[in-house]
């Protein structure tokens, strides 16, 4: 009884985690339109222009034939099996958890996770689109008791063909006993099997779905199947919000402040003196920026020097800062006041009365107890041309499965590495905040680190430096800050010292170049 009610306060301060980011979304784009009601002086031309903008920019591909073709010729496979998560192999507690107090907020009553209904597996050997469909995903081993909820950013406002396509997917995953939280970033062209009974790009199964009423669940129940056949994951929520919600929500809380360690390059969308959109190229270097959310939206979209890879990290940023900016605003305890404002903007199936009852334990969540995934290129996808010379990513079974496996198993290793060995970071390249991006960049890697500001005692640093102030062999994290940093051993200098204020001192100098994700460098 005891450990069920642990259990079940750890479920409330977890699952709340993510609820809260997305009731936050639908929170900023409520008050934001409030704010528009009351503004005489807003032009209507500039919302008009930036939609245009954006409708000429849309990365989505035109499919009214294809969406034709479904319709006259989907057979639907009767659901099969019910399959439920197992319940995770029951161990002993080191000590005997505390029992709860009088004024603890009770436990939901009556929760249970969705049941995930799957159609029959197609004929062994079949061939569909030029390639063998691949079998179901092996079972992912838990320890623990997971919640997972799939967040989705649509493009439906920017194209016309009425067709829904998911081109930002990124699991959550709550891990109800450990109080932490891992998000995995699924790349929009992933050639999977969806099980309609064809192969498909991943961003399609939601809308697909929708196209054919699929039975249960309409788009998100076919995508839920869709994951479940080809990675394993059982994905028992979905919350989806399209870009202006996106964009709506970042300007409601004033901007959000990122640190961009890769310089990007693209064209960005202007308006003239006249009301007209042009086109101006822009250069966004290495720093730490607040974005509005039109401009956080061209980063999390920006793709001419980087890949799909690299735009799921950006966005998994983005949703950092956001979850970041509302906690210091302090915006958490307004969420039940605006339920029926936020239930026209967010389009989920978590139900309210859930969050409500979490609301109480998720307002100290550490962005700290998040780890981040994103698939590698070359390594967990390859490249691959369709018959019809679309070019898409095909999963490889091994490597996609032992990551699949990793995010679902707790990030012991990343809680270690933030309450381990401490990292100062100083600032000796002359560019202002440059310490703050090096140290975003190791935390994001799982690491103890701190922005301590300028150096100030004379030159610049031509190259960064590595002072090891521990000096052991055994568990040093050098290699890792070199690789995290893109340092090399040259750059290392070893002092060991009893008094040391950190284990490690890291001195970004002028050649500071960070950027490892698959980002192209600019021309000239």
């Amino acid at each position: 009884m005891k450990r069920a009610i642990l259990w079940s306060v750890h479920l409330m301060r977890l699952l709340f985690a993510l609820a809260l980011v997305l009731l936050m979304i639908a929170l900023a784009w409520s008050l934001l339109q409030i704010a528009i009601l009351g503004d005489e002086q807003t032009p209507k031309a500039t919302s008009a222009a930036r939609r245009g903008a954006y409708i000429a920019t849309a990365t989505a591909l035109a499919g009214a034939d294809e969406v034709t073709s479904w319709l006259d010729s989907a057979r639907v496979v009767l659901m099969q099996q019910d399959v439920r998560d197992p319940a995770p192999e029951a161990t002993a507690p080191a000590t005997e958890p505390p029992a709860p107090s009088a004024t603890d907020t009770p436990e939901p009553e009556d929760f249970s996770l969705p049941k995930l209904l799957v159609p029959l597996d197609p004929a062994e050997g079949k061939w569909l689109s030029g390639t063998r469909v691949p079998e179901r995903a092996p079972k992912l081993h838990r320890e623990h008791r997971l919640i997972n909820v799939i967040l989705l950013g649509s493009d439906e406002e920017l194209t016309r063909d009425n067709f829904i396509r998911t081109d930002t997917m990124i699991v959550v995953s709550l891990n109800t006993e450990t109080g932490t939280l891992s998000m995995l970033s699924l790349p929009r062209d992933l050639f999977v099997y969806i099980p309609h009974g064809k192969m498909g790009r991943l961003n399609t199964a939601f809308g697909i779905g929708e196209t054919l009423e699929w039975n249960p669940g309409r788009g998100f129940g076919l995508l839920r199947q869709t994951l479940f056949y080809n990675f394993g994951i059982n994905a028992h929520y979905y919350a989806r919000v399209n870009f202006s919600g996106f964009q709506a929500i970042i300007d409601r809380l004033g901007g959000i402040d990122i640190a961009v360690d890769c310089a990007y390059h693209d064209l960005y969308p202007v308006l003239t003196a006249s009301g007209e959109i042009a086109y101006r190229w822009r250069t966004l270097d290495v720093g730490y920026y607040t974005f509005s959310g039109f401009d956080a939206l061209w980063y999390a979209r920006t793709r001419k020097y980087a890949d799909d890879i690299d735009r799921g990290r950006r966005q998994q940023q983005l949703l950092h800062g956001i979850w970041r900016k509302a906690r210091s605003r302090g915006l958490v305890t307004t969420l039940p006041g605006l339920w029926s404002e936020l239930v026209e903007i967010v389009d989920t199936d978590m139900p309210f009365d859930l969050m409500l009852r979490l609301l109480p334990h998720v307002a100290g969540l550490d962005l700290g107890s998040i780890e981040n995934y994103t698939f590698k290129k070359k390594y967990h996808f390859t490249f691959w041309d369709t018959p019809d010379g679309s070019e898409v990513l095909l999963p490889v079974r091994d490597t996609v499965s032992a990551l699949m496996q990793d995010f679902y198993t707790p990030p012991s290793r990343h809680q270690a590495a933030l309450a381990g060995p401490s990292i100062g970071v100083y600032n000796g390249s002359g560019r202002e905040n440059w310490d703050i991006v090096a140290s975003e960049r190791l935390r994001w890697n799982g690491y103890n680190a701190r922005a301590l500001g300028p150096l100030e005692d004379g030159e610049p640093y031509a190259s960064n430096a590595l002072i090891d102030n521990i000096a052991t062999e055994k568990g040093s994290l050098v290699p890792f800050i070199l690789k995290a940093l893109n340092m090399t051993e040259e750059q290392v200098t070893r002092d060991a010292r009893a008094d040391r204020e950190f284990d490690y001192q890291v001195i970004i100098g002028r050649d500071y170049k960070s950027c490892t994700f698959g980002v192209l460098p600019l021309d000239g």
